[in-house]
Parts: structure tokens; C-alpha cells; sequence
């Protein structure tokens, strides 16, 4: 058996498995590769089928959306270590020896994400992860290399080997036995923030995540639901607020919400100044599933919560107010 899979997540998405699955399986030979199809009908199966029959692929049922998806099918999946990758991934030669050793080198490390990098544009970071992920004191995410809508471009200036505190789902590499552990995602997220809630539980019991530069891979982004959809927005407000309400600290749980629930409102006005009302709308869905479901994940919530879960108070003000639009020294030692 070897010591890591690479496991594809599918949905409808022949022409990714096209244009991406050649570099996976090129450089990809320490590990074995898993595609999961989410009760595809666009033929992905027959064409994995009669392109790449060295592949498992794992079926499942319906379409699950990522978490539900990946539950699913990593109960299938035997290696001790698990990539989780999009399937509109690039990936590089030698890719996965740096997270292997990684991984082999620090018992402590749980969560590993490589360098991710803009697959149209190659100098520059990628929205969904670049140099590893952080979160505000108020839930909102941000990673090196990128806040908000400013994007850097990679000089070499996050190449050191450091936790994180998130992970991007685009690529995130995790020991199989700390994935079950933390009962994997949370189904009840479907798809958006399921990997920041998943590293959230796993600060809250004590483990680490990683970014490991030495690794690169080039992402595409917005292949299954891009940023100009109101249902991805409705999406990232929703489960943002999910997964504060799972993971603050006791004492700053409602406080915190409120004032979040509060700056959400002042997006959505943003919203509509900009000419977008479906956008405006799909945060208001947001607060509604919110609040239908508030009992319900305050009982999920756990045991341990911990304080210091953020890097800045508030990238919001940071960003908008401060003028603060790449992560620099001012972040380093508040986490």
C-alpha cells in the first residue's frame, strides 16, 4: 500500500478530467488516485473508464456537493494519507515528496497546503488558498498572498515552511486518522467553508495545519461555481456564520456574531450599491438559514474552544479603512 492518495473530487466535469488529470497521473507516481464522481451524468465515468483504467474510481450515490462527497468517498480510500484535490488542478513535478516529508518530519502536523498558484496567470497567487489561510476575529477569511479581491504576486516572499491556520480546499493534504477523528466535513455545509470549519476543529484539538512552499500547484478557480453567482455567495455567508456558531470560544460567541451578523448587513447594502440585488438577497438567505438553524449548531458545538483563533481583529477595517491590502510583518505575531 502506499502512503498517500490523491483523491479527485467529480461532479459533471468531463472537460476538467480532460485538461487536468494528464499532470496529475504524470507526476503523481508515489500515490495512488481515486476519482470520486458524484453521480455524474456527463459520461466521466465511461471516459475515466476507457482513458484511465489504472484509476479507482470511487461512485457515489447522488451529488453530495464536497463535503457529503468526500465523507463518502474517503471510506474507500485505505492510504494513511489523504489530497484532497480540486479537478481543475495543475499539478507540478515532485509535488507531493515536499508534503510527504512534511507530514513524515513533524508528528504534530496534521493539515498540509501546498503553494497555490493562479492556473491563467502563473506569476500570481490564487484566490482559493495562495500562501495558506487565516480568519479574523470575526470569521472572515483571508491568506497570504490574498485579501479580498487583491491578489499578490508570488516574489518569493512566502516560501518559508509555517502554520497556517486554513487549509484551501482547492488542495488539502491530512492524515486519515485525524480526518475521522474530527468526524470529517460537516455534511450539513455542502459546499464553501467546509475545509475552514474542518481546521477550526482541528485547532480547537490541538492540531496543526501547515503551508508547505516547496510544493506548487496551479488552480483554476470558479470551475464549478464562480464568484459572479449569488448562490456561491449565499453559500460562503451562510456557513461562515455556521461555523462560528460551531467554533468561537464561549465568552465571545454571541458578542462576535452579532457584530458579524451586523457587518454582513453593511455587505449587502455594498451589494446593492454596486448594482447586484441578487447578491443583496442571497445574504439576507444567508442570515435566514442562520437563524433556522441556530439550535441546531449549538448543539454541534464541542468541548474545546480556544481564544486566539485569529490573526487580526479585523481584516474588514484592515482592508477598507487602513488600506491594508497584502499580509505583511503586522500579522506575524498575533496568532
Amino acid at each position: 500500500m502506499k502512503k498517500i492518495a490523491v483523491v479527485i473530487l467529480n461532479w459533471n466535469g468531463i472537460k476538467l478530467l480532460e485538461q487536468f488529470l494528464p499532470s496529475v497521473i504524470q507526476h503523481s507516481t508515489e500515490a495512488a488516485i481515486y476519482v470520486a464522481d458524484n453521480a455524474s451524468t456527463d459520461g466521466s465515468v465511461d471516459f475515466l473508464k476507457n482513458k484511465y483504467p489504472q484509476l479507482t474510481i470511487i461512485q457515489n450515490k447522488s451529488n453530495f456537493g464536497y463535503a457529503k462527497g468526500y465523507n463518502e468517498a474517503l471510506k474507500h480510500v485505505s492510504e494513511p494519507l489523504y489530497v484532497l484535490l480540486n479537478s481543475d488542478v495543475e499539478v507540478t513535478e515532485n509535488w507531493l515528496s515536499p508534503i510527504i516529508s512534511l507530514f513524515e518530519q513533524n508528528s504534530e502536523v496534521a493539515i498540509v497546503q501546498p503553494k497555490i498558484k493562479d492556473y491563467k496567470n502563473k506569476a500570481m497567487f490564487e484566490y482559493a488558498g495562495a500562501a495558506g489561510g487565516f480568519i479574523d476575529k470575526y470569521g472572515f477569511a483571508f491568506c497570504r498572498g490574498r485579501i479580498f479581491e487583491t491578489i499578490e504576486k508570488d516574489r518569493g516572499q512566502y516560501d518559508e515552511v509555517t502554520p497556517i491556520f486554513w487549509a484551501s480546499g482547492a488542495c488539502l493534504c491530512i492524515r486519515k486518522t485525524i480526518f475521522w477523528e474530527l468526524g470529517g466535513f460537516d455534511e450539513d455545509f455542502f459546499a464553501h467553508q467546509e475545509e475552514i470549519d474542518l481546521c477550526w476543529r482541528a485547532f480547537n484539538n490541538n492540531y496543526q495545519a501547515w503551508y508547505c512552499p516547496d510544493s506548487t500547484i496551479y488552480h483554476l478557480g470558479g470551475a464549478t461555481l464562480n464568484n459572479t453567482n449569488p448562490h456561491k455567495t449565499f453559500l460562503n455567508f451562510r456557513n461562515s456564520l455556521w461555523m462560528m456558531l460551531k467554533n468561537l470560544p464561549p465568552y465571545k460567541l454571541f458578542p462576535v456574531l452579532f457584530i458579524r451578523l451586523s457587518m454582513d448587513g453593511l455587505a449587502g447594502i455594498r451589494f446593492l450599491l454596486q448594482g447586484k440585488p441578487a447578491h443583496l438577497w442571497a445574504v439576507l438567505a444567508s442570515h435566514f438559514y442562520f437563524y433556522l438553524k441556530l439550535f441546531y449548531f449549538l448543539n454541534k458545538r464541542q468541548s474545546k474552544q480556544y481564544q486566539k483563533y485569529y490573526k487580526t481583529r479585523s481584516i474588514v477595517y484592515k482592508y477598507f479603512v487602513k488600506n491594508g491590502k497584502i499580509f505583511d510583518s503586522q500579522f506575524n505575531n498575533s496568532l
